[in-house]
């Protein structure tokens, strides 16, 4: 642990920091439907699109159906990629000449890219045409990454509103952020990734002579409009295999610092406009702060187990960290806080080997996705999923002091409990049941690279990664076989999905309460106390849900190597 790094640290956090207010104040005059530098330009397009869609804008939804168009949305995306990929064969802007990807393979690509998850069984450049990479990947990028901040600002209605049944429009939602937020940014955001040294064209694949004069084939395409948005819409899913540790995908140390603060954005500034919704900005602070106090202790512990490196190789005289499976031009703080970030925001893209981490070091993008998407989280998912937690935080201070619990004018009752535990209760159940079946079926154990228990930690990180929506992975699992592609899909389905309908019915439910004055005995909600409590009662239910699960993988795994017990490969 360097000084050096800790200020690399200090400055993206600082920087995120510096975003909020701004973004968030932009971001809540576009979902409030107010006029915006933008406007001018966009404001026909917009109306153009409601009229060929034949939407109201001016007529809001019921949380349900808010919930069944979101539903309807998110089927017809699901047939158009699947079947995209399947016909990539016949299909035009196919240079390297693709062919049909099997069934099992469409259905798990299909599903993750419309879950926001993006976990890829492939290799990009040796399996995608450009046009599935487009009109297919990056097309549904956008709409994954609208779709999960609409539900977000949907849930931040019910808080912010009163005697309501109604908590917006999808359609209008979706279509202003993809419009006002989204675009505008990715096409600045495309262009530096290009001035940075990324590719974006549609030119074949470039053959080339090496010094010793071999042929090698070199991958090109569209890269740069697919990253911008797999970064800002926390994606994740990489145009090449090596995903952000590709030279071609991340160019430079500047490009790699880019991409972690475009990772955090959205997300953070998201907790803003909580705060401008409900009518005071400290509420939105209070939510930064616990997500900043766990994602900086997640930072330390995975930074220090990285410097630290493996005692056995300490004992030989091997000095300097763990450098293996990382990029030289990043170094091991680059990969460390790049790992804790793009697992602390569901984004999944990775510039280091996950795999190839220290036992703490991996275990800490592990926890980060198994607490639920909270920290920073998914584009608008980490905002609903924090404020599950909230609430359930606030259940467990009322009932200290023996009154019903308030939050932001809204009593918290019985209803809106049962639902954020059924919403966090559900993620457990798919980590741990598809772990414990493939740790047991003879075919997906025999998918496991390395022996012992980071054998385990591979299948954990795997449906963690699934369900969590997060899409990295511990690359040493072959997940590319039926067993994986469909129990894995079913995961990102139920990860995504039985999460959102719980948190929209509290959408609804919280929209229809009268807003009640504060009280002497109304629990403070934006101080130090509060985010103490929330993150006490974050790590108690993560805690007790997953220590045994991690026992068994990482924690034993790190013990292990501290005595030297090592697991030689067969």
């Amino acid at each position: 642990m360097t000084l050096i790094g800790w200020i690399q640290i200090v400055l993206f956090c600082a920087i995120v920091v510096v975003l909020v207010k701004p973004l968030g104040w932009y971001m809540t005059r576009v979902f409030n439907g107010e006029r915006t530098f933008l406007s001018p330009v966009l404001r026909p397009v917009e109306r153009l699109l409601y009229w060929a869609g034949g939407v109201d804008a001016g007529r809001e939804q019921h949380w349900l159906t808010y919930t069944v168009a979101m539903l309807f949305f998110h089927v017809g995306g699901f047939l158009i990629l699947y079947f995209l990929i399947r016909l990539q064969g016949v299909l035009p802007f196919n240079p390297a000449g693709m062919t049909a990807v099997a069934p099992d393979l469409s259905f798990n690509t299909a599903v993750s890219f419309i879950t926001n998850t993006n976990w890829q069984n492939y290799g990009g450049e040796s399996t995608m045409s450009y046009l599935v990479q487009m009109l297919g990947l990056t097309h549904q990028n956008f709409l994954s990454a609208a779709t999960g901040i609409a539900l977000a600002v949907a849930l931040i209605r019910g808080f912010a509103r009163a005697s309501m049944k109604t908590v917006g429009n999808f359609w209008v939602d979706v279509t202003r952020c993809t419009l006002y937020v989204l675009l505008p940014i990715c096409v600045v955001y495309a262009l530096f990734l290009v001035w940075q040294g990324m590719p974006q064209t549609l030119g074949a694949y470039v053959d080339a002579t090496t010094l010793e004069g071999g042929k090698q084939t070199i991958a090109v395409g569209p890269v740069a409009s697919q990253v911008a948005i797999k970064m800002l819409g926390t994606n994740g899913g990489g145009f090449f295999n090596a995903n952000a540790a590709h030279p071609f995908e991340n160019p430079t140390e500047l490009s790699n610092f880019v991409q972690m603060i475009s990772i955090f954005a959205i997300g953070a500034a998201l907790t803003n406009v909580f705060g401008r919704m409900v009518g005071n900005q400290r509420q939105g602070w209070a939510i930064l702060g616990v997500m900043g106090a766990l994602f900086i202790a997640g930072v330390t512990v995975a930074y220090w187990a990285e410097a630290h490196g493996n005692d056995a190789f300490t004992a030989m005289g091997l000095t300097g960290g763990n450098m293996e499976g990382k990029e030289v031009r990043f170094g091991i703080v680059g990969s460390s806080l790049f790992a804790v970030i793009t697992t602390a925001a569901s984004c999944g893209a990775v510039n280091a080997m996950h795999d190839s981490f220290t036992a703490l070091g991996g275990m800490i993008p592990l926890i980060n996705m198994q607490l639920g998407e909270i920290i920073i989280g998914g584009v608008g998912a980490g905002l609903y999923g924090m404020l599950l937690f909230v609430i359930i935080a606030i259940f467990v201070a009322g009932l200290m002091v023996g009154r019903t619990p308030e939050y932001v004018g809204k009593k918290i009752e019985a209803k809106e409990v049962k639902m954020a535990m059924l919403a966090i209760l559900v993620l457990p159940l798919m980590y741990l049941g598809w772990t414990a079946v493939a740790a047991v079926y003879p075919t997906a154990v025999a998918s496991i690279a390395n022996p012992g228990p980071h054998g385990f930690s591979e299948i954990l990180y795997a449906y963690t990664s699934q369900t969590g929506n997060n899409g990295s992975a511990f690359a040493g699992l072959t997940g590319n076989i039926p067993f994986y592609n469909i129990t894995g899909a079913i995961s990102m389905l139920i990860g995504r999905f039985w999460m959102i309908i719980p948190a929209m019915a509290i959408a609804g439910a919280l929209a229809e309460k009268k807003t009640v004055p504060p009280s002497v005995g109304t629990f403070p909600t934006t101080g130090g106390l509060f985010i103490g409590l929330v993150v006490g009662v974050i790590l108690i239910i993560g805690g007790l849900t997953f220590f045994p699960a991690l026992a068994l993988g990482p924690i034993v795994e790190h013990l292990a190597m501290t005595t030297g017990t090592l697991f030689p490969l067969n």
